[in-house]
Order: structure tokens, then C-alpha cells, then sequence
């Protein structure tokens, strides 16, 4: 399995992935996939990643501004996501260690991630990889008609930012 950059041509995959995890009621508060064009327009073009084996791509992670503000600039929120044969092997761990490599290199200080209390795998991922429990967004959202709250964790980078 490698590495590599996300690019447009690995869309479908990419949105069959995000189709799973919206699947699980435990990903995302979006209930479909958005088209390309969306997609593209609000994920930051040097912070998309995927992990491929054997020309099948098993997960993506990619970043988006948390704001258009420029005090803002070097903040971001996560986004992973694994295929289902893919799970539990490790590779959003390795997705999100290589997504923070790429973000210092990119000039990003802080990354944020919301993740729904019910992802245990997610939360450990993000635990592992050096992130840290902001607290809980209360009722920050509404999924099918229920409120649903949200963790925050953030992760500061001791490479860049540290003027």
C-alpha cells in the first residue's frame, strides 16, 4: 500500500468511499456525496491524500479551511474516510499521519477534527496521531431530526507556528 496525491481522476472511488461512511450514520452530517465540483471547491488542493493498493484505493483524507479569515489560515478540519473491506488495518492511521506530514509542509499550525462520540475507531486514530480532546459541541447539529453532539479535537504542530 503507498501513499499518494488524490486527484480528480480517483473521484468515484473517492465518493463511493464517502458514500460508505455516510452509510454508517456515524461519519459525517452530510447524507450524500457531493459532485466534483463541490467537492473540490472546499477541499485545500495540497492536502488530499489517498492510500492505494494494487490500483484500488482503500481510504482518503483530505483538509478544509475552518475559516476565510487569514488569522486563520493555518487551521484546518480533517476529513478520513476508509473503505468497508478496507477497515481496521491500520490505514487511517497512516493516512492521517501522512495528512499532517503534508499539512506542516503546507504551512498548517493547527488541524481540527469533529467526529460523531459513537466513531471509538476514529477518536482512537485521531488520539493516536497526537490530537487532543477539545470537549463536546452539544446538539451541534441535527442528523434525521436528532440532535447529535460532536467531539473536537485538535492537534497543534510543534514544527510550524511555533514563532
Amino acid at each position: 500500500m503507498t501513499i499518494q496525491a488524490l486527484l480528480p481522476i480517483h473521484w468515484e472511488s473517492i465518493k463511493k468511499i464517502y458514500e460508505e461512511g455516510i452509510a454508517t450514520g456515524h461519519a459525517t452530517f452530510q447524507a450524500s456525496a457531493p459532485d466534483w465540483k463541490e467537492w473540490d471547491s472546499t477541499h485545500i488542493v495540497n492536502c488530499r491524500l489517498i492510500a492505494i493498493d494494487n490500483d484500488t484505493i482503500l481510504g482518503w483524507a483530505a483538509l478544509t479551511a475552518v475559516s476565510g479569515r487569514c488569522v486563520y489560515a493555518g487551521v484546518a478540519e480533517v476529513s478520513i474516510y476508509v473503505s468497508e473491506q478496507a477497515r481496521g488495518k491500520g490505514i487511517g492511521k497512516k493516512l492521517l499521519q501522512a495528512l499532517i506530514k503534508e499539512s506542516e509542509q503546507n504551512n498548517f499550525w493547527t488541524l481540527q477534527a469533529g467526529i460523531f462520540p459513537e466513531n471509538k475507531a476514529s477518536i482512537k486514530i485521531h488520539e493516536d496521531c497526537g490530537f487532543n480532546m477539545i470537549g463536546t459541541r452539544k446538539k451541534i447539529g441535527k442528523m434525521n431530526n436528532v440532535w447529535r453532539d460532536t467531539l473536537l479535537m485538535e492537534r497543534r504542530s510543534d514544527k510550524v507556528g511555533i514563532d
